[in-house]
């Protein structure tokens, strides 16, 4: 499988999904070419991106633009765009503010969305996100039970008691909910995937590669930036 930086990589559908295991979602990949938005028309409501026929709740951050990232720690989809995602942060414009949303497309999904939220209320985000990844999709390791990501986050160099207690708290339990819940409201239908300003979405389904979506997200941006 070629990286998301390289190639065009379909996001993982929740009807694919629904139905498979972990060790069989890791065997998804699907490749289209994907045109550039410099060689034609702009993108497209209903085809390139939807717009949400209701807003759906932003952080609020006065004056800022919000983009969100949807993902799942297993997605080897969302591993593989991670790199070119860290390469657009970089160039992220002031006005903007982006936030990540770890989806709960299955019950089984809460623990690795436990396991980013209790990440970013220890602050360690930025330290541990792409080694979250890198354990699963790189080292092959195992990380679907509570006891084994309380494990891997204690070889991390992190205080064992603490983040269990974080872990199991009803704050994160709440965090987790209200990602489902935002999850919802932007009606995602694949990760990674990309909300911006509570107003519109697109995928890699949609935008035929996720190195697109972030050129459509940056068209959304000005859109959005031109009804202040």
């Amino acid at each position: 499988m070629k990286s998301i930086v390289t190639a065009s990589s379909l996001d993982l559908s929740r009807r694919e999904l629904g139905g498979l295991s972990i060790g069989a979602m890791a065997l998804l990949a699907g490749v289209r070419s994907a045109p550039s938005l410099a060689q034609g028309k702009p993108p497209e409501e209903g085809i390139d991106y939807n717009q949400l026929a209701k807003p759906a709740p932003t952080e609020g951050v006065k004056g800022k633009i919000e983009v969100v990232e949807f993902f799942w720690y297993h997605c080897p989809h969302c591993h593989h765009f991670e790199p070119a995602l860290q390469v657009w942060l970089k160039k992220l414009p002031k006005d903007v503010h982006f936030r990540r949303v770890h989806v709960a497309f299955r019950p089984d999904f809460v623990l690795d969305q436990k396991l980013f939220y209790t990440l970013e209320a220890m602050g360690k985000v930025e330290q541990l996100h792409s080694k979250v990844f890198a354990a699963i999709h790189t080292e092959k390791l195992d990380l679907s039970s509570r006891e084994k990501i309380i494990d891997w986050a204690t070889k991390q160099g992190l205080d064992k008691a603490k983040f269990t207690k974080i872990y199991d708290s009803f704050a994160i339990g709440s965090k987790a909910t209200r990602a489902t819940q935002l999850q919802d409201a932007y009606n995602v239908t694949g990760v990674p995937a990309l909300g911006i300003a509570g107003q519109f979405y697109t995928d890699g389904a949609m935008a035929q590669s996720m190195a697109r979506a972030l050129q459509i997200t940056d068209y959304l941006i000005a859109v959005q930036r031109k009804k202040r």
